[in-house]
């Protein structure tokens, strides 16, 4: 492993696993702009993408409420500091065991005001199409990539977050029908800058969010070594959510199954509570979510305080699954 052994990896899994969600998506958050870079940045982009308005409030309050400073002021830098977890008791888990980071890479501008329009959450959440809104936003796409269009980066960010998914499904449907070819190749050009990648990413955790997940943990899982902290985050923050739908597109992209790779790269209880929260090896279409399909991942907490869990997944005698998240009997992980 990268930074720790595989105990370490198994603590910091096992933390996040049972932390608050909005809570868990702080940490993460802060952590990764502690570290910074285009890696960093694209795993930000990919957990504000796929969060809606409400989820990014209650972040946005766990993240004050934790580090005493507001995510918009560390995401542009201005008037912020970076406080130690051991100063609050709370939230000391493995940061002991890794190396300082001594500065962290400096972000293209237009990045960083995509980062902060995404994180304002100023997306509509109705399904409502305009289609004359459509087909105007499509052909100011165009006029962006052909040059035609002044303050490029500005209109860029406006399209694409302050639009419903469903409207920026509409917009990129017109886009093709009238120029002949998706957006994303236009993003995917050959002399296409950072920002262009990152708005490529945006795209893609709007419309394939499963697709860009699989290609973290392809990068996670590479030969060129485990990248715990990616392998962590990805699992521990999408397993009640698509993983399923994740485990189909890695076995796409890579020709191997997830579990395969997770079993190679992991060793001892950390590999088995990876396994466990991957899930069964099957790769069906079956949503891992609630039989309503309607669960919120922000999901109100019981009375009792903890937060509900999807029901465990282990044999109808009572036993527990080697797969099975929970223990049908106890309600927690058996080791």
């Amino acid at each position: 492993m990268k930074f720790w052994g595989y105990h370490f990896g198994l603590q910091k899994c096992i933390l996040l696993w049972m932390m608050d969600s909005a809570e868990r998506d702080a940490i993460l958050m802060y952590e990764l702009m502690k570290v910074g870079g285009k890696k960093a940045d694209r795993a930000l982009i990919g957990l504000v993408c796929t969060r809606n308005s409400a989820q990014i409030y209650l972040i946005k309050q766990a993240y004050y409420t934790m580090f005493n400073q507001t995510l918009e002021n560390h995401i542009d830098g201005t008037d912020s500091t970076f406080v130690e977890f051991q100063t609050k008791k709370k939230w000391v888990f493995w940061r002991a065991s890794e190396p300082k980071v001594k500065e962290v890479p400096k972000r293209l501008v237009s990045i960083t005001k995509l980062l902060l329009a995404l994180v304002r959450g100023n997306r509509p959440e109705n399904v409502a199409v305009d289609r004359h809104i459509a087909l105007n936003d499509a052909h100011q796409l165009n006029k962006v990539f052909t040059g035609k269009l002044a303050g490029d980066e500005d209109t860029l960010i406006r399209i694409f977050c302050t639009r419903s998914a469903q409207q920026l499904t509409a917009t990129l449907n017109y886009y093709h029908q009238h120029y002949g070819h998706d957006f994303e190749q236009s993003l995917g050009r050959e002399n296409a800058g950072e920002f262009e990648q990152a708005l490529r990413y945006t795209v893609m955790c709007f419309r394939q969010p499963a697709k860009f997940y699989a290609e973290e943990l392809c990068a996670a899982l590479g030969v060129a070594g485990t990248d715990d902290d990616a392998l962590i985050r990805v699992i521990t923050t999408r397993a009640e959510l698509d993983m399923q739908y994740i485990k189909l597109e890695f076995t796409n992209e890579s020709k191997r199954t997830l579990e395969e790779m997770i079993a190679n790269d992991t060793t001892g209880n950390y590999r088995y509570f990876l396994l466990t929260l991957v899930g069964p090896g099957d790769l069906g279409l079956n949503s891992p979510r609630t039989s309503n399909a309607s669960a919120s991942f922000y999901s109100p907490r019981t009375s009792n305080g903890s937060a509900p869990r999807p029901p465990s997944t282990g044999s109808q005698n009572g036993s527990v699954s080697y797969y099975s998240p929970r223990s049908s009997t106890q309600g927690s992980f058996q080791m």
